[in-house]
This record gives C-alpha cells, structure tokens and sequence, in this order.
C-alpha cells in the first residue's frame, strides 16, 4: 500500500511538471529581428573584419 502512494504521487508530480512546461512554451513570444543591435553587428575576426554583418556577407555564407 504504501509503496502505490509514493509511485502515485511521483507520477503526478511528473505530469503536473510535463503540463507545465508545455504551457509555457505556448506563452513564448517571437523575438524581433534587428533589436538590441543584433542586425548591424560588427564582425571582429577573419576576411570580413570590422565589416558589419548585413544580408550580403550572411547570404554568401549559407
């Protein structure tokens, strides 16, 4: 008997924490792109240095 309450109650504690985390990664929100100085990067190393990182330079490199 009291080794079914202890499984139980694990068992509930893990779908509770399983809920949970799904529900908060339905409230996640979309970063904007170019905030916080994210798009006009400057690159530090290698050919394009103290170039900044614009569609140009990023496309040839895909």
């Amino acid at each position: 008997m009291r080794d079914t309450k202890h499984l139980e109650k694990h068992a509930n504690k893990l779908a509770e924490s399983k809920k949970e985390k799904e529900l908060f990664r339905a409230q996640r929100k979309a970063v904007e792109a170019g905030a916080h100085g994210t798009l006009e990067y400057t690159i530090k190393k290698g050919i394009n240095k103290d170039k900044i990182a614009d569609e140009k330079i990023l496309k040839s490199k895909k």
